[in-house]
């Protein structure tokens, strides 16, 4: 089979390793890809946003099957396009992604059908949130329905921090689109986790429960950003907690997606909040989470494309994948600067020897004129390492951190450190 991955971050490069380890593989491209995707698999250039760009080359390159990685082009509705020119395409539909496009109409959703998540209010106009934010405890959730790329939530602990955040939003200035309908929602404590399920209409796998670190300081403090780190499995959830997770959560989402005449198929991200009542919902994302994804999918002890057609096919899935004895973490290495401003084009040194149980997972890189890896986003790499315990991970993915060089880079020295506080 010919393998087209659509996305140019880690999530992508992750899910090129997984899907070329397939024996039913001849080849994989990713597109567009990044200078260190390059390196390794044959790469295009390409518009994600653009659905025609995306049919045009599946259909040039003559490619069997495509994944859709990141949530522009879903929501775009690329696969939509792909299905009905031929092409069997992973990822959920244009009318199945809104779960991610519209987090007012996923709060509806959740309300409609009884499934736990935080009090909220939907609007559209500056006057009626102002009145609901007077009704609301502190602190308050401020939320951009659209897409954001994880930014478009903030915290707010003042009435003023709130009506601020609600009137940059409302009128443009703050998210553009994304934010002319925002979701003010109560402030829920507990720790967060995310649950990751491969879907064919009702039927699905869950993947192993994993944490992640948005924020961009130590402590979990600062900045949102799209994510620091993560690691999977964690201790936090059991097997019994997983198994009302989806008595709770997975079925009655997935048979209020059947209601509304909605086939599902693809990845259902499940961000939880596990508060001393139980378990709330955050939010949905319709594909895998970065950088969830690279330490989840390594997991997998079989062949996990054969999954990912039968997803997209609708046909029945497996009620489990074979997984492996290990742990798994990895650590972002990024840009000094990040999530704002940062420097771009800075030579990346690599080691010379492929250490143990570790991968270097490519986000935000390029070539320059020379050929050399050159950093090119905010997040420029992953840092992974596998171990039998989450110890011995950790110690492998921090020891890689070391090894890699450029002039700006950044990374959090305790990634996992709710886990190993709970030893």
């Amino acid at each position: 089979m010919k393998i087209l991955i659509i996305g140019s971050g880690g999530r992508e490069h992750t899910l090129a390793k997984i899907c070329a380890k397939s024996p039913v593989v001849e080849s994989v491209m990713v597109a567009p890809g990044n200078g260190g995707i390059a390196k390794e698999f044959s790469t295009s250039k390409l518009d994600v946003e653009s659905n025609q760009e995306i049919l045009a080359l599946a259909q040039k390159k003559e490619i069997d099957f495509v994944v859709v990685g990141p949530e522009v082009p879903l929501c775009n509705g690329a696969v939509d396009i792909l299905c009905e020119a031929g092409i069997s395409a992973y990822g959920p539909n244009k009318s199945a992604a809104r779960l991610e496009g519209s987090k007012a109409f996923t709060k509806d959703f959740l309300a409609k059908y009884k499934i736990p998540t935080a009090a909220y209010g939907n609007f559209q106009e500056v006057e009626p949130a102002m009145q609901y934010l007077e009704s609301c405890h502190l602190p308050v959730v401020v939320k951009a329905s659209g897409l954001a790329a994880g930014k478009g939530v903030i915290i707010c602990s003042t009435q003023d921090e709130a009506k601020t955040a609600v009137q940059d939003m409302l009128t443009g200035s703050s998210f553009g689109e994304s934010g002319k309908e925002v979701v003010i929602e109560d402030f829920l404590e507990g720790e967060e986790a995310s649950l990751h399920l491969i879907c064919s209409g009702e039927s699905y796998v869950p993947l192993p429960m994993s944490q992640d670190h948005k924020k961009i300081g130590e402590g979990d403090e600062g900045l949102n950003t799209g994510g620091m780190g993560a690691y999977a499995p964690t201790q936090l959830v059991t097997t019994e907690m997983l198994a009302s997770y989806e008595k709770l959560i997975v079925r009655p989402t997935l048979a209020g997606l059947k209601a509304e005449g909605i086939d599902f198929r693809g990845t259902l991200y499940i961000g939880l909040m596990l508060t001393q009542t139980g378990p709330r919902v955050l939010e949905f994302n319709v594909r895998f989470g970065d950088p969830e994804t690279q330490v989840i999918l390594p997991l997998v002890a079989e062949d996990l494309l054969p999954i990912l057609i039968s997803s997209a096919l609708g046909k029945k899935l497996p009620e489990k994948v074979d997984l492996k004895n290990q742990s798994s973490i990895v650590v972002v290495l990024a840009s000094k600067g990040y999530p704002e401003s940062y420097p771009k084009g800075e030579v990346i040194s690599f080691p010379t020897t492929q250490l143990p149980d570790c991968e270097i997972i490519h986000a935000g890189t390029d070539l320059n004129s020379d050929g050399e890896i050159i950093s090119a986003g905010g997040r420029v790499l992953g840092a992974v390492g596998h171990g039998e315990n989450l110890q011995l991970a950790r110690d492998r993915a921090y020891a890689l951190c070391e090894l890699i060089k450029f002039e700006s880079k950044y990374y959090r020295k305790d990634i996992g450190h709710k886990e190993f506080s709970r030893k």
